[in-house]
């Protein structure tokens, strides 16, 4: 998991708590300060999730989401806020939240639901092929491999890891990145079935697009 993040709090010691606990486990996250600051970094830079708080200078967390959502920039966002009526949850997600967090909070919750919306983020957009290369294509919606006009449908797990090496594309994705994410709570993880969907999916867009990093992962060659 590399997930990068925009957190935008104006409690200079609680954004550092938040921002090293955050880093500590495999994010990158830039800090904000004020509304206006927030909104510059998003439009210079792309986030995969924003983490609001509310009560902030210059221009709020909620407008600031719903003038980004005006614009059509759909990153998932959450709201870290003290506010806790039932008019500010209906605002935050007027606004176009995706999830909403109470202060204080614990900050193994605020990661698992960072986790879980990167996942649902990633893995589940629609209608986007992407360009694998050696003119193989892979459309994330259906989970299908294109590739000389046929296509062919990988299993729920093959999906998964591919989905997870186009997203690192480049870089190594450990078995334990794998395991996180393809295989369910009661599954047993095993490096030998991963092997196996590994080369079954190999055997599909060519061998030579995922490297063996012996010892540490694979990877997806770089396009």
């Amino acid at each position: 998991m590399n997930i990068k993040l925009l957190l935008l709090e104006d409690d200079t010691q609680l954004s550092e708590i938040i921002a090293e606990y955050l880093e500590e486990n495999r994010c990158s996250v830039t800090v904000a300060s004020d509304g206006q600051e927030a909104m510059d970094r998003i439009y210079e830079e792309r986030f995969d999730i924003l983490l609001l708080d509310v009560k902030v200078p210059y221009m709020n967390g909620f407008d600031l989401l719903s003038k980004i959502r005006s614009e059509g920039n759909e990153t998932p966002a959450i709201f870290l806020t003290s506010l806790n009526s039932m008019d500010d949850l209906s605002r935050a997600f007027e606004s176009g939240c995706d999830d909403y967090l109470k202060k204080p909070f614990e900050l193994r919750e605020l990661l698992l639901r960072v986790k879980t919306i990167s996942k649902r983020a990633f893995f589940h957009k629609s209608d986007e092929k992407i360009d694998i290369g050696n003119g193989v294509s892979f459309d994330i919606s259906s989970s299908k491999i294109i590739k000389d006009g046929n296509s062919v449908t990988l299993s729920k797990k093959e999906s998964v890891i591919l989905k997870l090496l186009v997203k690192n594309r480049g870089k190594i994705v450990t078995p334990q990145m794998i395991f996180e994410n393809a295989w369910d709570y009661e599954d047993e993880p095993s490096e030998m079935s991963l092997r196996t969907y590994i080369k079954n999916i190999r055997k599909i867009i060519g061998k030579e697009l995922i490297e063996n990093a012996r010892g540490q992962g694979y990877m997806l060659v770089a396009g």
